[in-house]
């Protein structure tokens, strides 16, 4: 992959990962002592609280920490310009191909409409990833790669901005 591929890239993850911070309400005050370390916004939690059994809760996480592993190991192989591997990684482990594996269906009679929407926002945004990762192994324009990323990312901060469960 050519350097300037490489460089546009890490300046489109760079927005992303800016934009989806800002998203979430944080911010950076490099007024104060330790600037430049994330501090959240003094404010109480307003997300809404969804209640799961003790069982769920415990598979939702879990599931939840998976797909940020998926998101870790999309990025790396699409840094070493992997796309296909990344396309494979975000099907079947993010994807609409990963709802069974995950339960989804289950899991979804305990969350409210809101919550539901951005689950299946979230695995369609990964298989339309998928598709534009695959298509960028072919036409080298990496650039869609990194808009469908972001896409997927933005419905994980999203509904973390909004729901919580314990």
């Amino acid at each position: 992959m050519h350097i300037s591929k490489i460089f546009g890239a890490g300046v489109l993850l760079a927005i992303g990962t800016a934009a989806a911070l800002a998203q979430h309400n944080h911010h950076y005050d490099m007024s104060k002592p330790g600037a430049g370390q994330h501090q959240a916004a003094p404010s109480p939690d307003s997300r809404q609280f969804v209640q799961f059994p003790a069982a769920m809760v415990e598979h939702t996480l879990a599931n939840m920490r998976d797909h940020l592993a998926a998101l870790q190991e999309i990025q790396d192989h699409l840094g070493m310009g992997h796309t296909d591997v990344a396309a494979r990684i975000a099907e079947e482990r993010l994807g609409m191909s990963s709802l069974g594996s995950h339960g989804a269906h289950e899991v979804a009679k305990f969350m409210p409409q809101g919550m539901q929407d951005a689950g299946t926002g979230m695995h369609r945004a990964a298989s339309r990833f998928a598709i534009v990762a695959r298509d960028a192994g072919v036409t080298g324009d990496m650039k869609p790669v990194f808009s469908a990323l972001a896409a997927v990312t933005g419905q994980c901060v999203g509904c973390h901005a909004g729901y919580r469960i314990k």
